[in-house]
């Protein structure tokens, strides 16, 4: 029996699961799409929000369920969808932002007004700053109308999705409510097409908003990176002249002040940066799977974003670069100098131990000077007492033929027993020394 088969009739054998399994199977089928029938309105808002006021949210929807008598989401759930009388609301929970998107039932034309129940009203508690609020319109082609004149035919687009099934158009331009119209007239999609293809523009629509917080952070970063490259190369100029240990060290200072101000404002737009560019390739892979076809005498939605969100992201990508070859330049400059530093000190500290051994050979010779005065006036001294044990003894009685001649003949001996005792003594301390 093959490795892959089953034993008819026995029992699929149990094995320790990893943790994350029932996580990975759970991911794929995460934010489903939901078949849509007939005419539809769809309320999108996306609210920034960071982790206390995501934990905030996830605990007011939880309530928020309870009070429709239906279960909330789980601690770790990332989306539910909850239906209530007038339709069936959406949660999910992002990295950085929290979204609800309703969906209900449609007015007789496109972007009529809206039901009351629906559930942003008063009660409604956001969980954050908003930062997307989109309206999208689904109708048959038929009730359609004249749909143009919704829009601002400046920032028109027009386009065909889901092979030509349906034909959508917006102009990302806020209305009196403060929302994007997206309207979408269905041409021949089944339930599931028209859900994916709703999902798929809300998700374009709400991802290309967060793409573009990453030219703001761009902006910002700009001029410091401007200021940057000019005291850079006012920097690298003065390195050309700069001449002795302090003034390497005076413009090490200030290139280690420069690479830290670069740091600190790399580090803080590492993450925006970062962000933009994968919201920006969910936005490519969104209108990939719309298969989107243009609409002749109007511009697409691929077109018209990469006229206008292609550059902010190339600016981010520049600004980017920017810090990364400063960051290059900046560590190239200060190894430069501290190598100088690094020859400066040696230099010194050859120039200290220099004299420290002109001080040593000048100690030596005035300690042999001072050795040699001291053999002398130890001879001396000892020569005396020798003179006066010798007049004592012929005093005594004992038969000196004369005492000056025995003294002066005990001289030489007391000069060369001092001399010899001295240099044993310095011997013996240079043997010391030499062992510790």
């Amino acid at each position: 029996m093959g490795l892959g088969e089953q034993s008819s009739g026995g029992h699929f054998p149990s094995f320790d699961c990893h943790d994350l399994r029932e996580a990975a199977l759970g991911e794929v089928h995460a934010r489903p799409f939901r078949p849509i029938k007939g005419a539809n309105t769809v309320l999108h808002y996306a609210f920034i929000s960071n982790a206390e006021e995501a934990a905030a949210d996830h605990a007011w929807f939880c309530d928020f369920c309870s009070a429709q008598g239906a279960p909330g989401p789980g601690v770790s759930a990332r989306y539910h969808t909850l239906s209530i009388s007038c339709g069936v609301l959406s949660w999910e929970r992002h990295t950085e932002f929290v979204t609800y998107t309703w969906e209900g039932p449609a007015g007789k034309e496109p972007f009529a007004a809206l039901p009351v129940s629906h559930p942003f009203g008063s009660a409604f508690r956001a969980p954050g700053a908003m930062l997307v609020a989109t309206r999208l319109d689904l109708f048959p082609s038929e009730a359609g109308g004249d749909w143009r004149r919704h829009y601002d035919p400046a920032s028109l687009t027009a386009f065909q999705v889901e092979g030509r099934s349906a034909l959508a158009a917006t102009d990302f331009r806020p209305d009196g409510n403060g929302m994007t119209r997206i309207l979408v007239l269905n041409e021949g999609m089944s339930p599931v097409q028209a859900g994916a293809a709703v999902q798929r523009l809300l998700e374009v629509e709400t991802y290309r908003m967060l793409a573009m917080l990453g030219l703001f952070e761009a902006n910002r970063q700009q001029p410091e990176v401007s200021r940057i490259e000019r005291e850079l190369v006012q920097l690298t100029n003065r390195m050309r002249d700069s001449a002795g240990l302090d003034d390497n060290k005076s413009l090490l200072d200030q290139l280690s002040r420069l690479a830290s101000s670069l740091e600190a404002g790399a580090a803080e737009s590492a993450y925006r940066f970062g962000a933009s560019r994968a919201y920006y390739d969910i936005v490519l892979a969104r209108l990939n799977a719309l298969d989107e076809q243009s609409v002749p005498g109007d511009l697409s939605m691929s077109a018209f974003l990469s006229r206008r969100l292609a550059p902010a992201m190339r600016t981010c990508h520049s600004v980017e670069d920017r810090q990364a070859n400063l960051s290059r330049k900046l560590a190239r400059a200060s190894t430069l100098l501290r190598t100088r530093v690094d020859v400066d000190l040696e230099q010194q500290n050859r120039s200290l131990l220099e004299s420290m051994n002109r001080r040593a050979r000048l100690q030596l010779r005035l300690q042999q000077t001072v050795e040699g005065l001291s053999v002398a006036a130890v001879s001396y001294y000892v020569v005396g007492l020798i003179s006066y044990l010798i007049k004592a003894a012929k005093e005594a009685g004992v038969h000196m033929p004369n005492p000056a001649v025995a003294t002066g003949l005990a001289v030489p001996a007391v000069v060369l027993l001092m001399w010899y005792t001295v240099r044993r003594i310095r011997k013996h301390h240079a043997e010391e020394d030499e062992a510790g």
